[in-house]
Order: structure tokens, then C-alpha cells, then sequence
């Protein structure tokens, strides 16, 4: 199909500058069949799954039509989750940047209603929301109906899944005969069409092929891998592709909870995502997640329903998925937007068979690969510290540092090559070198730890469960290293562990001063937080 320019699409100048600013100027498939329909008004059917670009397909003619000198509800988004409303949210923001006087709000459980309702008394033309909270607030009659002339039903195959046919059914009740009403669907089930066929009129059926929704650019791999040593796996594959967000799926949210345990005590950036996690949890994991605090998100496949990030590199299936769709619903969420994504499966025994069904019903191919060495683990290392040197050598002025190297070979019996050797072992952080007495915090390559600009986060082994508190570490740190208290940054504690930020330069200062030190008569060991 050929592919059409936004800019032909006879959009507002201002919407136009705010797709350019998101970096798009060609539509995808759904956009281009979906805008142009949408725009006229009639209803519609889309049949696209997520990562095709359908928040954009109906979002940008709607922005179209709204009236911003209208401060009333003229636009009304169901989903299925929390997470797709406050997503879905974000991205009419980001398209709606440069409309003035527009207002739009995510409304969904868990959230204080109160707060909700001070945020609708202020006007907002676009509301976003899960099925049962947009009722409750019809009900209120906190959102009225009267100039709405737009509904969309978005993941509404999800929405019947979780259980929210009834809401959603209410809620068309309420609004207006003369209205459009937009659904999105991955899937056409019976009870889909019934509802289509009961609300909409005369809808335009726009539909995105299978083969739209490829998986041809992710590299695809297995490991056989026994249960107890798969943490170990994940770690050496981790630390040698390096990946700068991955997802990891798990088939049980008790598997979640121990693995975003065990990889946070390593030291990496994770955590866990799953629906029993409290609403205030969930929404700071994602918040981390899109601000690359966490580079690692460990989730169920019903808690990743409605994420969508562009830049994960790496997808691994720590359990194999269940249905065979999962699959391709998991490792969609890599390799998106052109690049190239990694796809990584554990399996052992009889999983093998599995995942010859997985195959065939993708259609695609699963490598089996060797589990990476811990000598290759360091030999990838090796390289890409050599890389960063090559940068080094070809960018920076060196003369004072060889003057400096040329002087401690003639004042000892080390050559040039006995100098390089030591700083690859301490750059790699393997032996006592690791975290030794360095005056100068440019001597320690601390890497990206994840701290704010500045900072470096160091991680401690000691929690709240050996009844320490935020001002023990403070204390210490401040009492060892001779630094100020109040240069100390953000103490995070967890139960067996804890993350403290502070100045990058004296992060080698605290490393060597925290070396033999005890917090309430406990040996500790501190080093950098992944630097990853």
C-alpha cells in the first residue's frame, strides 16, 4: 500500500506541528485508511492490534473536530486498562501540544475520584478512562453528555475480556443518538459484532492484514535452560547483549515478585509489574519505566496489556507464554518503529514442543543458541570498553595523562602494558580492584547507574529488614566519608537492600571510605548501581 504523507491529510497547522515534533510524516497503514474516515464523521470498525499506531489513527481526527473555546465533554475514550488510559492520554497531549484551551483527562479505579471531579469541573473536552470509572462518573453526574459527539471503544476485545460488556453498555446509553462511535479491536469475536451491530450505523469496516503485523525484524533465539539456573542465564545474557530496556514476561505474578527481588539485589534496574500490585505502585513502575530509571520491566502478559514503549531492545520470555498469540504480543513489543529487536525464550524438556507450535503458528524461525560463557560475558565487556577507548583516543586531548603514565614507568618497574592491563581489570570490575581506594571519582568508570544528573546511586546490602533506617545510611556515609549530610541525594530502601545517591564527584571518596564498614554491628558491602 502506498504511503501518505500527514501533511496531505488536510490537518490543522497545529496538529501538523505536533505530529512533526513526534518525529512522524508518513502514516502507517491503519492511520492512512482510518484518519480520512474518521474525519468524515462516519462510524467505524478498525481491526489493528497494538504497536500499529491506532492511538494516532483515531486521536488526530478527533483533535480535528473538537472546539477548544468549548469547555464541556466532547469526546469520550474507553480502555481497557489504567495504564492505556493515562498512555493514550499522553499521546493526544503530545498531538494536541500546540492546540490551545484543549484539556484532556485519564479518569480510572484507584485513583481519588475527588481529585477527578475538581479536574472535570474545569472543562475538559477529551476524557479518557477505564469503562467502570467513566460510568460511576456519569452516574455522579460529574461527566455530562451533552455535547458529546464522539465515543471510541479502544482494545474492545480486552474491555469484554476483563469483564466490562456491561459498562460499556451503560455507558453508550448515556450519550447522545447523533454521535460517531470508533472501535478498535485485535479481534472481531460474536459479542464484538453484537455490540457493533446494536450501536453503530452504517460503519465503515477498516481492517490492518496479518501480514501489517510481522515480526520479521526481531532476532528470535532459545535457551535450554534448567528452572534453578535461569536467573543465572538472564543475568550473563543481560550483562552481554547489554540491552538498554528489556521486558522480561512471566507466566505467575509470584514469579515477578522474586525475580524483580533477585535482579534488584544483583544490582539492576528492575521491576516487577502485575495486577495485584496496589494503583500507586503500578503507575510509579511505569513512570520509571518511560523515564529510563528502570531498565528492566519484569510483567505478566495481563499486566503489559496496554504498554507501549518504543525503544525496548530486548524481550525475554522467562516463561514460555500459554496461548501461542501471547507470543507474538510479547516480542511485539521490541523491534519497533524500524530498528532491530531481540527476542530471548527459556525452555527445558518438553517446552521444546511448545515452541514448535509457537513457530508454526508465526511462522517464523527460533534459533537455538549457546548460553554466553562468563569468558564471553567478559570478552563482550572487554570489547565495548575498548570501543569506548578507541572514542577516547580518537576525540580527547591525552598528552597530560601520557606524560603522566610515562613518568610511572620510569619511576617503576611496570611497562605500559602492565599499566593498560590493570585498568581493564578495574574497568571491568573483576577482583579488588573493583572498589578500591581511588582519591579521584574519574578514575572509577561509574557508567550510567541510573542517578539524577550529577549523581551517582551506589547500592548498599542492608535494608529495612535488619532494622536500618534512611539516617543510619545517611550517617554513615556522611560520618566515613567526610562528606556533607545534606550533599547526600535520594536514599531508596528496600527490604533487604538499599540505593543512595550521591555527588559523581565523590562517588570513589564513599566506595573507599564505606570499604570495612558496619551499620548496626552489620558487615556491609557497597558498590555502583548497575552501570549499565
Amino acid at each position: 500500500m502506498e504511503t501518505i504523507r500527514f501533511d496531505e491529510l488536510g490537518l490543522m497547522p497545529q496538529i501538523l506541528r505536533g505530529i512533526e515534533e513526534m518525529g512522524f510524516e508518513e502514516t502507517t497503514p491503519i492511520q492512512a485508511q482510518a484518519i480520512p474516515v474518521v474525519m468524515s464523521g462516519r462510524d467505524v470498525i478498525g481491526q489493528a492490534q497494538t504497536g500499529t499506531g491506532k492511538t494516532a489513527a483515531f486521536g488526530i481526527p478527533m483533535l480535528q473536530k473538537v472546539d477548544p473555546s468549548l469547555k464541556k465533554t466532547q469526546v469520550i475514550i474507553l480502555s481497557p486498562t489504567r495504564e492505556l488510559a493515562i498512555q493514550v492520554a499522553e499521546e493526544l497531549r503530545n498531538l494536541s501540544k500546540y492546540m490551545h484551551g484543549i484539556k484532556i483527562l485519564p479518569v480510572y479505579g484507584g485513583q481519588d475520584i475527588t481529585k477527578q471531579i475538581r479536574s472535570l469541573k474545569g472543562g475538559v473536552q477529551i476524557i479518557v478512562g477505564t469503562p467502570g470509572r467513566v460510568m460511576d462518573h456519569l452516574r455522579r453526574k460529574t461527566i455530562r453528555c451533552d455535547h458529546v459527539h464522539t465515543i471510541v471503544l479502544d482494545e474492545a476485545d480486552e474491555m469484554l475480556n476483563m469483564g466490562f460488556r456491561e459498562d460499556i453498555e451503560t455507558v453508550l446509553e448515556y450519550l447522545p443518538e447523533e454521535r460517531q462511535t470508533v472501535l478498535f479491536s485485535a479481534t472481531m469475536p460474536k459479542p464484538i459484532l453484537e455490540i457493533t451491530k446494536k450501536y453503530q450505523h452504517d460503519a465503515v469496516t477498516i481492517k490492518v492484514v496479518k501480514k501489517e503485523l510481522t515480526v520479521s525484524n526481531i532476532e528470535q533465539y532459545y535457551y535450554d535452560v534448567r528452572r534453578k539456573d535461569k536467573v543465572e542465564v538472564l543475568t550473563r545474557l543481560l550483562d552481554f547483549y547489554n540491552p538498554k530496556v528489556s521486558i522480561v514476561f512471566c507466566n505467575t505474578k509470584k514469579m515477578v515478585d522474586e525475580l524483580a527481588h533477585e535482579l534488584s539485589v544483583r544490582g539492576y534496574f528492575a521491576e516487577g509489574l502485575h495486577g495485584d500490585m496496589k494503583q500507586a505502585q503500578r503507575d510509579r513502575v511505569m513512570a520509571n519505566f518511560r523515564k529510563d530509571k528502570t531498565d528492566i520491566l519484569i510483567a505478566t502478559d495481563v499486566a503489559a496489556r496496554g504498554i507501549d514503549v518504543d525503544d525496548v531492545e530486548a524481550v525475554f520470555n522467562f516463561d514460555i507464554p500459554q496461548d501461542d498469540e501471547y507470543y507474538v504480543h510479547r516480542i511485539g513489543r521490541t523491534g519497533r518503529a524500524g530498528r532491530t529487536g531481540k527476542a530471548f525464550s527459556f525452555v527445558k524438556g518438553k517446552e521444546v514442543y511448545k515452541l514448535k507450535d509457537i513457530m508454526r503458528y508465526c511462522k517464523t524461525k527460533i534459533y537455538a543458541q549457546p548460553i554466553p560463557s562468563s569468558e564471553d560475558v567478559a570478552q563482550m565487556k572487554a570489547e565495548k570498553i575498548m570501543d569506548k577507548l578507541a572514542e577516547i583516543i580518537e576525540g580527547e586531548d591525552l598528552h597530560d595523562m601520557i606524560n603522566m603514565i610515562e613518568k610511572q614507568i620510569n619511576e617503576s618497574d611496570y611497562t605500559a602494558m602492565d599499566i593498560a592491563a590493570a585498568f581493564l581489570k578495574q574497568a571491568l570490575g573483576t577482583g579488588e580492584t573493583n572498589t578500591g581506594n581511588y582519591s579521584n571519582e574519574s578514575m572509577y568508570d561509574f557508567g550510567n547507574t541510573g542517578a539524577e544528573d550529577g549523581m551517582v546511586r551506589l547500592f548498599i546490602n542492608i535494608g529495612k529488614k535488619q532494622k536500618v533506617k534512611p539516617g543510619d545510611i545517611l550517617g554513615a556515609i556522611a560520618g566515613e566519608s567526610k562528606i556533607s549530610g545534606d550533599l547526600v541525594g535520594v536514599i531508596d530502601m528496600y527490604d533487604k537492600y538499599t540505593f543512595v545517591e550521591v555527588p559523581a564527584e565523590y562517588g570513589s571518596k564513599v566506595l573507599s571510605a564505606m570499604k570495612n564498614v558496619k551499620i548496626k554491628g552489620k558487615a556491609i558491602h557497597v558498590e555502583p548501581a548497575n552501570g549499565r
